[in-house]
């Protein structure tokens, strides 16, 4: 008779034990004291390295005299790079960007008035020191474009792990003056949320490319900012 009153059993009441089960168990949750916090934690570091990128762009009548100006400055930019000391795999140019451009006048059909070529250029400067000395190389080869310019640092992962100890040990020390404030003690850690690290480079002004730095300007003089975020929810005794 038990094996057939449970075989006889409906879905619908199988549903309803599982559903007032897990409303027991969220009132149990909900009965729970608990004191939420949101640690914060920065790091200031100054740069050691950065990373530039610049284009190259020609407009001629021919497309195949756009694409020769454009690798011409590509090639010579290079070669200046590997010359002044810079390894080749610190360098990537981009592909060939070939477009035609038009004039549109105000009566009639638009007007082929020839064609745009542009190539892109990223540099990786492993010593900061001789930033200058790479774009100044690059206004030289030809460049005409700066894209950007950051300023980062070689073990960021180390200022990463920084922040992050600063925002536990902030939620920490948030909690435990909250719980005393409120005459409680904390009773362990009921959940964590983590944030991620955010990390917020130098980004310098393209026009300040153009024009160079003085030797008294130096890029070591700046900093970044990485910080991290923790939310945590501590457990507090009855």
């Amino acid at each position: 008779m038990k094996n057939a009153f449970t075989r006889h059993i409906s879905p619908a009441v199988i549903f309803f034990a599982v559903v007032f089960s897990a409303l027991n168990v969220s009132a149990a949750e909900i009965n729970t004291p608990t004191l939420s916090v949101t640690g914060y934690g920065e790091v200031v570091a100054k740069p050691d390295m950065a990373e530039f990128s610049v284009a190259i762009q020609a407009d001629r009548s021919q497309a195949k005299q756009a694409k020769t100006a454009v690798d011409k400055v590509v090639e010579n930019f290079i070669f200046s790079l590997t010359q002044s000391g810079m390894e080749r795999k610190s360098i990537v140019s981009s592909h060939l960007r070939l477009s035609p451009q038009y004039n549109y006048p105000k009566d009639g059909k638009p007007v082929l008035n020839g064609y745009r070529a542009v190539r892109e250029i990223t540099v990786t400067v492993e010593q900061l020191d001789k930033l200058n000395t790479y774009l100044d190389l690059a206004l030289q080869s030809g460049v005409n474009q700066v894209n950007s310019i950051n300023l980062k640092v070689k073990d960021e992962t180390q200022y990463k792990q920084q922040a992050r100890q600063a925002a536990i040990a902030d939620a920490k020390q948030k909690a435990q003056e909250l719980a005393k404030g409120f005459d409680s003690e904390l009773n362990g850690v009921w959940s964590i949320i983590y944030r991620s690290n955010s990390v917020r480079p130098v980004m310098m002004a393209k026009a300040m490319a153009m024009e160079s730095r003085s030797a008294d300007q130096g890029y070591q003089d700046e900093e970044m900012t990485i910080s991290d975020q923790v939310d945590v929810i501590f457990k507090l005794k009855n």
